[in-house]
């Protein structure tokens, strides 16, 4: 759509920032979904580059060594691009994570008429997965993320190729997806072990072709800070009150402990700032997106960073003082690959001009027209000051109209 097109320019124009999407184009199947969708579509929020990620096979691939640990991954190892990932994030997948969470099926597959799948099912329990289907040479589990579902398969591996039996592994959002994934691979490679993955929008596949002996490595846990600061708490104080302050951040603090699995760390009751400590980065992103949204609804504006120590969290946050289009708004920063990314919720008063220039193009034009001659007519006769009168009396009808 052209007219978005030029809006992103031209908030990207003002902001110093690439907007990379406003609202979004996720499509919602239930309830708590179409919450989300309707929620940042009403509040136009934009998801930012600030600083581009370089997306490559070879970075994947790192991250996912870093990710899953290096001693959790056998160097006979073989890394195979079924397709490239996309160099973009994508806001779409970017919104799936966050509603869905990290939650990935894991699909294994025995071949060779190997009699161990009973021994798999056991290990996957283990490793605190749910078993959805079994078969005699089948399994569909849950695991609690892409990270342990790849180590996990990993380990099964191991154990079928030291019994003569290859094993098929494919993690996936879904189980139906996790299962096509196999299939794809199966095209590919044939009846050798691996597991297939996704990352980034490209599919990707770890394979080994020789037998390796039993990792030592333990499983990677990564701390996933969020640290959340009130813009400006004085001048709210001054407006609604010390009380309404508490009353927000009690609210927030509540929701990253009951809905989000947060340990919240450095709150101290009418303070306007807190620090939190989430099982996964969704988490973290979803805690800091919902808290900015019920901050915007009670007269508040929060600065947040997502990182992997307090330090990182914080120092992220505080970008947030630069990132503005008039003055500083709700913002989130987090990382993506090796960029940084932020979700930017514009104030009302932007939203307006957003919603005016998207939806009433005539009367945008009209506008364009009256103060250009307004304008014109002004430095010709030698009263400059029509065209700021012009520009005033403008911003007043596209407001309250």
């Amino acid at each position: 759509m052209v007219s978005d097109y030029l809006l992103r320019g031209l908030l990207s124009f003002f902001i110093k920032n690439k907007v990379l999407s406003i609202g979004t184009k996720y499509y919602p199947t239930n309830h708590v979904e179409r919450e989300y969708v309707e929620m940042i579509n009403y509040t136009q929020t934009m998801l930012l580059e600030i600083e581009k990620a370089h997306i490559s096979t070879s970075k994947i691939f790192e991250n996912l060594i870093n990710e899953v640990g290096p001693e959790n991954i056998p160097e006979n190892r073989r890394f195979i691009e079924l397709k490239a990932a996309e160099d973009r994030v994508d806001e779409y997948a970017l919104l799936s994570n966050i509603i869905m969470g990290s939650d990935r099926y894991l699909y294994i597959e025995i071949f060779n008429k190997g009699k161990i799948i009973q021994e798999f099912a056991n290990i996957i329990k283990k490793e605190n997965g749910t078993i959805i289907e079994q078969s005699k040479s089948e399994i569909v589990a849950k695991l609690l993320s892409k990270n342990d579902a790849i180590r996990v398969a990993i380990d099964l591996i191991r154990i079928g190729s030291n019994k003569d039996v290859n094993v098929r592994a494919a993690v996936g959002m879904t189980g139906a997806a996790s299962i096509e994934r196999s299939i794809n691979l199966n095209k590919e490679i044939g009846e050798i072990s691996g597991v297939g993955f996704t990352k980034l929008g490209g599919e990707f596949a770890v394979v080994f072709p020789s037998k390796f002996s039993k990792l030592q490595g333990e499983p990677a846990y990564y701390d996933n800070y969020l640290f959340i600061d009130m813009i400006d708490s004085t001048k709210f104080i001054d407006d609604y009150g010390r009380d309404k302050l508490v009353e927000i951040m009690n609210d927030i603090k509540g929701f990253i402990e009951k809905e989000c699995k947060g340990k919240i760390e450095g709150y101290r009751e009418g303070g306007d700032d807190l620090i939190a400590n989430l099982p996964t980065k969704d988490l973290a992103m979803k805690a800091g997106i919902d808290s900015a949204w019920h901050a915007l609804n009670n007269g508040a504006k929060l600065r947040a960073g997502i990182g992997k120590s307090r330090r990182e969290a914080g120092e992220r946050a505080q970008l947030a003082d630069e990132i503005k289009i008039w003055h500083p708004s709700s913002l989130i920063i987090f990382e993506i690959a090796d960029g940084i990314y932020g979700y930017y919720v514009p104030s009302e008063f932007t939203r307006a001009i957003m919603d005016f220039t998207l939806n009433k193009k005539f009367k945008a034009l009209l506008i364009f027209v009256f103060v250009f001659i307004a304008s014109f007519v002004g430095w010709s006769i030698g009263y400059w000051e029509f065209g700021i009168v012009a520009i005033f009396l403008s911003v007043l009808y596209a407001v309250t109209t």
